[in-house]
């Protein structure tokens, strides 16, 4: 596309009647789905390959010499391995062309293409066979495949009809551009298209709707997820590693890369902006992912900016530029979808977080092998494999595969014109709208994670010169926690004395903006009144955790200590968690501002700002349409069931059921009454207004706390630039300000580093056990205790404690700090589990934070 504005606005035109089509479950436009009616193939010899057998048949021998048959089978489904299964041969000379259509299939065996009766014709007259598929290239075997090529009969009948030099779009984003780009003069020829195989990507199932496209995406999305789990040993697919330099000391070298323990590294010992690692890679291996280990805790150590280079050794050509975000620990791909063989491949460390000198790199894996990349695969729609999506169930594999190709094409060109899209950061009112209507799909996108991190870099502002200091009283607001109507105000709690104490102290004192560098971890320094702490970041995670806890507190039972955010009907409920809503009745504007800016500074940063938030709140403040019946549930699941009810209830029924009692008011998730109408509340429903009253009180209840959402909005927009929240689905916001609220020991192994301990030490084996036996909520204590998050992703130091004879009656002592823990020497795991279980419950303040190896 190059910088033509022609063929720019000529996409965005096009990709806007796409969406159109999706919103509507419409058959989307004829040249997306474009196949052309013709392709024709030759035999390409695979050098590497001692056989001379083909992927798609033999070669003959005997009279048959210098031909190669090509099998030719009913349907693609079948096993090209078996004899029986072809239905006949074609023998193709030396040479020659095969003419088949455009229509393409891909599974398990391989890539087929389909051949009609006409083209079979040519190679066999009088066969009964209408139409037949051909293996055109199988996944793993190597060896011969049919490549397609210009026949030289179409060009010469193409240059008779339209000249010398006409060569016509065969490809479906040529024939895109032609059809929707605006030409001076006449528009470029399209090859003919096959209009069976155009209707087939085309065809939308009757019950087919937009929820059924936004599971398709989220299925692949996660499959592909586990297909890059399953990385390829790199001593398969690698004869050698090189690297720049190493720092002269144990367990740093080249070979921590592939030894699988994240644990240990290689450490560079050079000049800034020269380490690079070398690959040189076995022949014939293509590399589909490329990918590094790292660990933010390396502080200045930690790569921030990647290029790989590949190709001849003497020849090597830049292949990407990849930004790592600095608050990683664990894997960035940084080279990926390659469809060639590159022999030499080159790792280049550009720049260092911190403006480090060297690098330290935990671990190297590649996604590579002799197999071609030959697209999306049929077989992983199998019914078996849709259990967690219903609603796809129903459909037949080969239904969900097409429709999966053409969205696979529409993401193609979005992302082609992604940048031209979303909003610079000084322009943040005007945006490409469109995009939030079909939000899910950018997560197949390959160029967004690129783009948020380079409009988070363009809006950030230089770190404060000073961390403000705030004195905090957890005693007090401990005290207002258990008893919140001895304290109206609510000046006691944790959140209102951080609030108060950054506020500037004079006129020319600037508010905090919240928009530095993800590098500045701390926003501001807590000293807590009548508890012993140097604050070195465990306070301030502790105050973040604090004010979490106020806002929406983890516990149903306990009274609610601010007045923001009030309880879901849901409360307990096996269809939603324990949610909150902004609460209609606040009107501290400002302060539910400030707390959309401490929402952008937790997305900006390493630490969180847990909010049991529904849905409906997260769309609204990333721009994603809302909807009653998807998205209510989570807040008053009884009410939606009744309204439906009420809909389709008779007359007789109604009447017995509601009678005069039931009139135009509605109670809001606080319990506050509202009038539908002027005087509603003493205007009774009849049935026949019954779909008027059920409207009003949708309208209600979906708008209850908009005024609440847009001032967090506002806020939020303060420190986050719209861009970023166009290109973010609402849960990639919530992970991103909440952290994961699911906490596995394996995540947690991941994350953990040894000191002084070995990993197969008895004490860690106990420590592990017990953890295991940890309920979900019991684990995220544990990190509140170490670390003072609450969720993921947060590093986790283990000491032996500084006593280091067995014990039953020391505590576990911690330094949120440090996010480390002194680990007791126990005599069993469940010594370990109880004693840690009572400490994360029960050890709340921080009576001295301070290491245990200091006297």
């Amino acid at each position: 596309m190059g910088d033509n504005p022609h063929l720019l606005l000529g996409r965005i035109r096009f990709l806007n009647k796409c969406i159109d089509a999706f919103r509507k479950s419409e058959p989307l436009p004829e040249c997306l789905c474009y196949v052309p009616k013709e392709v024709c193939y030759k035999i390409c010899k695979d050098s590497s390959s001692g056989s001379s057998a083909s992927s798609s048949g033999a070669s003959a021998g005997g009279p048959n010499m210098g031909k190669t048959l090509v099998s030719v089978f009913e349907g693609p489904h079948q096993s090209p391995s078996s004899k029986k299964a072809s239905k006949y041969n074609i023998k193709l000379k030396k040479g020659t062309c095969i003419r088949t259509t455009g229509e393409e299939y891909c599974n398990s065996q391989g890539l087929w293409v389909k051949i009609n009766k006409e083209q079979l014709d040519e190679h066999r007259s009088g066969q009964e066979l209408e139409e037949g598929w051909i293996l055109v290239c199988k996944h793993t075997e190597g060896g011969d495949r049919l490549v397609p090529v210009e026949s030289p009969e179409t060009v010469s009948r193409q240059q008779q009809l339209f000249g010398y030099d006409h060569k016509p779009c065969s490809r479906w984003d040529q024939v895109v551009d032609v059809e929707n780009a605006l030409y001076i003069g006449s528009k470029l020829k399209m090859a003919e298209c096959d209009e069976a195989a155009v209707q087939k990507l085309r065809y939308v199932p009757p019950t087919w709707t937009y929820e059924c496209d936004e599971d398709l995406v989220h299925y692949f999305y996660d499959h592909v997820k586990k297909e890059d789990e399953k990385l390829n040993s790199v001593k398969e697919c690698v004869t050698s590693i090189d690297v720049s330099t190493c720092l002269d000391a144990p367990n740093v070298g080249a070979s921590c890369l592939t030894d699988g323990d994240i644990a240990t590294y290689w450490e560079s010992d050079d000049m800034q902006g020269q380490h690079w690692i070398r690959l040189r890679m076995k022949k014939g291996s293509v590399v589909n992912k490329l990918i590094l280990t790292v660990d933010s805790t390396d502080g200045g150590f930690m790569p921030k900016r990647v290029t790989v280079y590949g190709g001849e050794a003497d020849n090597l050509k830049k292949l990407s530029d990849v930004t790592i975000d600095d608050n990683l620990i664990g894997d960035v791909c940084v080279l990926e979808d390659m469809t060639s063989h590159l022999p030499v491949i080159e790792i280049r460390i550009e720049e260092c977080r911190d403006e480090g000198m060297d690098i330290r790199i935990r671990g190297l894996k590649i996604k590579s092998s002799c197999e071609r990349d030959l697209g999306l695969n049929a077989d992983v729609f199998q019914s078996s494999n849709l259990v967690r999506f219903p609603r796809l169930q129903g459909t037949s594999p080969d239904v969900l595969y097409r429709r999966m190709l053409v969205v696979q094409r529409f993401m193609s060109l979005l992302d082609n014109v992604l940048a031209h899209l979303v909003p610079a950061w000084d322009y943040s009112l005007g945006t490409f709208n469109q995009i939030k209507t079909i939000k899910q799909f950018l997560l197949l996108s390959k160029c967004r994670s690129a783009l948020i991190t380079q409009c988070l870099k363009d809006s950030e502002t230089i770190k404060p010169n000073s961390m403000p200091q705030l004195y905090i009283n957890r005693r007090l607001a401990m005290e207002h926690r258990d008893n919140p109507s001895l304290d109206p105000s609510c000046k006691n709690a944790v959140f209102n004395q951080v609030y108060e104490g950054l506020k500037p102290s004079d006129k020319l004192e600037k508010m905090l903006d919240y928009r530095w560098p993800g590098c500045y971890d701390q926003w501001w320094e807590c000293k807590f009144i009548a508890e012993g702490i140097i604050d070195q970041g465990g306070g301030f995670r502790d105050s973040l955790a604090d004010m979490s806890e106020e806002l929406c507190p983890s516990s149903a039972e306990c009274p609610m200590p601010l007045p923001f955010f009030t309880r879901t009907s849901n409360q307990g409920a096996l269809e939603a968690r324990d949610y909150y809503v902004p609460n209609p009745s606040c009107k501290e504007f400002h302060k539910y501002k400030w707390i959309g800016q401490l929402m952008g500074a937790a997305l900006r940063g390493k630490d969180f700002l847990v909010l049991a938030l529904p849905g409906l709140v997260w769309k609204q403040l990333t721009g994603e349409a809302v909807s009653w019946n998807r998205d209510f549930p989570a807040v008053d699941s009884v009410l939606v069931n009744l309204l439906e009810a009420m809909e389709n209830m008779d007359k007789a029924t109604f009447e017995f059921r509601f009678g005069e009692e039931l009139v135009y008011s509605t109670p809001l998730t606080d319990g506050q009454m509202v009038e539908l109408i002027p005087g509603g509340s003493n205007v009774a429903v009849c049935y026949e207004d019954r779909s008027e009253f059920i409207r009003l009180v949708q309208k209600a209840r979906m708008e209850e706390s908009k005024q609440q959402i847009a001032a967090m909005q506002a806020g939020l927009l303060k420190v986050v630039p719209q861009a970023v929240l166009d290109l973010l689905t609402w849960q990639e916001l919530e992970k991103k300000v909440c952290g994961d609220p699911e906490i596995t020991v394996e995540a947690l192994k991941r994350l953990t580093r040894y000191e002084d301990l070995e990993q197969s030490d008895v004490r860690v084996q106990y420590f592990w056990e017990a953890l295991s036996n940890f309920t979900n909520e019991d684990r995220s204590r544990f990190l509140r205790f170490v670390t003072g998050r609450s969720r993921l992703p947060a590093p986790i130091y283990v000491y032996p404690d500084k006593q280091d004879s067995e014990t039953t009656d020391a505590l576990p002592q911690s330094s949120t700090c440090g996010s480390t823990l002194y680990l007791p020497n126990y005599p069993s795991a469940k010594v370990y589990e109880e004693k840690l279980r009572y400490a994360v419950y029960n050890c709340v303040a921080i009576d001295t934070d301070m290491s245990p190896w200091e006297e």
